[in-house]
């Protein structure tokens, strides 16, 4: 039986501590916040999407995707939901494939795993912002006002996306603090900013619109979902899709009638009540900008930026994998491994992101 500390108390921490409080060893949670879950509670927009049916390396951005494939394809889809399951949970898909909670409840999955924490005697201590981890016989970890000593770390911690749950970049330092090295770092699944100007009075509409991501007069990325207007540019799920593909400079182009072909679109401006297909703002913006019979399936905007970190669902970039073994292990320090956001790993919008958290908290329980 060994003595782990697990740096982290979101998705992947609690997961990887109710795993190894399983397999008999001792289990203690080191969280800088006051609650276990806090980011776990608000995703899929508070309804938890905790994975995808369509699962797959190629939805996911890293250093090393076939190392994210073997990972994935030791820990899948279905391996979560039974594991979520194995603690008095059901989860169900959409029709997109998007796994959730039946009563579409994200803070109903922290419950899960709350309660099972608690059943295991996995020790958890708040407050506690880990500054140090050394080894010599062991590894020592020092926080304000606290340490202790353990045979495994689990590094846990988060990224650097959405400090209001406590995961603002400082846990890398932990890392290099044994020779690791951090990738470069950005915000991704984050809103897209614009020309002001040109979505001015706009926000608050939502439409369901095609959104194709331009680079250099090529497609770099398409998909189809809600855009959601905002007072800097565009937001909702399929922004949120593209945002992992964007850069400054890209346009965006949207479809704002997808099932509506330009022959029958044609037809309704020839009876004078073409701006009245679409939302009446949205309409009169179009009119405005002359040409509307083009622009309802073609709206071109220019990305200027994105709203940064902290608004962001995940991070770009971290602990690269290659300094990993296959359970996640560093390949530096010899019983320090790396789950969830805080390895080079993000996933696209739509439950990927907390499978990584899982499958990859599955590697580090089966290596230590």
């Amino acid at each position: 039986m060994k003595k782990i500390c697990v740096i982290g108390g979101g998705a992947a921490g609690m997961a990887v501590a109710v795993m190894l409080a399983r397999k008999g060893n001792t289990v203690t949670i080191l969280e800088r916040g006051e609650r276990l879950g806090r980011k776990l509670s608000a995703t899929g927009n508070g309804q938890g999407n905790v994975t995808n049916v369509h699962m797959g390396s190629g939805f996911y951005f890293s250093d090393d995707p076939d190392k994210v494939a073997r990972i994935l394809a030791r820990f899948s889809e279905g391996d979560t939901v039974e594991f979520l399951e194995s603690m008095g949970g059901i989860f169900l898909p959409d029709a997109r494939g998007r796994v959730y909670p039946a009563g579409r409840q994200a803070s109903a999955v922290t419950d899960l795993f709350r309660r099972e924490i608690e059943r295991l005697g996995v020790d958890v201590v708040f407050g506690a912002h880990v500054n140090s981890v050394t080894y010599a016989e062991d590894f020592c970890l020092k926080w304000e006002g606290g340490q202790m000593h353990a045979d495994a770390v689990v590094l846990a911690a988060g990224g650097k996306a959405a400090k209001n749950f406590g995961t603002d970049g400082t846990a890398y330092a932990l890392a290099q603090q044994f020779g690791h090295t951090v990738t470069p770092l950005s915000p991704a699944l984050v809103q897209l900013r614009c020309d002001p100007k040109e979505v001015r009075g706009l926000k608050g509409i939502r439409v369901d619109a095609n959104l194709t991501l331009m680079r250099d007069c090529k497609q770099i990325f398409a998909t189809r979902g809600d855009v959601l207007f905002t007072e800097s540019g565009l937001s909702g799920d399929a922004v949120f899709r593209a945002s992992s593909y964007a850069q400054k400079g890209d346009v965006v182009m949207l479809d704002f009638l997808p099932d509506v072909p330009k022959e029958r679109i044609h037809a309704a401006f020839l009876r004078g009540g073409a701006l009245c297909v679409v939302h009446s703002g949205l309409g009169r913006m179009l009119a405005a900008k002359g040409d509307p019979e083009r622009l309802v399936k073609c709206f071109p905007l220019t990305v200027t930026g994105t709203l940064g970190f902290d608004y962001a669902q995940v991070t770009r970039g971290g602990i690269p994998l290659g300094e990993t073994d296959e359970n996640l292990m560093s390949m530096l320090r010899k019983g320090l491994f790396f789950a969830g956001e805080i390895l080079n790993v993000d996933g696209v919008c739509g439950g990927y992101n907390l499978q990584w958290a899982f499958a990859s908290a599955h590697a580090v329980s089966e290596g230590i």
